[in-house]
């Protein structure tokens, strides 16, 4: 999902401190997870796809058109 949340990140022009704005989820834990270091809880998870405006399977799906 680290590499996932990044790239949609990243594509919506957000920042790190605004995602974590959109979400309610904190700056420091959406790092931690984007590098690898924490595993989001499933709360987490459902703040961070509704933030980025992508579905839950979208955000956690180790396939498919983000990583293309």
């Amino acid at each position: 999902m680290s590499e996932q949340l990044k790239v949609l990140r990243q594509r919506r022009a957000l920042s790190l401190s605004e995602l974590a704005q959109l979400s309610n989820v904190g700056r420091v834990t959406i790092n931690r997870i984007e590098n690898g270091k924490q595993k989001p809880m499933p709360r987490t998870i459902r703040r961070l796809a509704q933030a980025l405006q992508v579905s839950v399977e979208e955000l956690t799906s180790d396939q498919g058109r983000l990583i293309q």
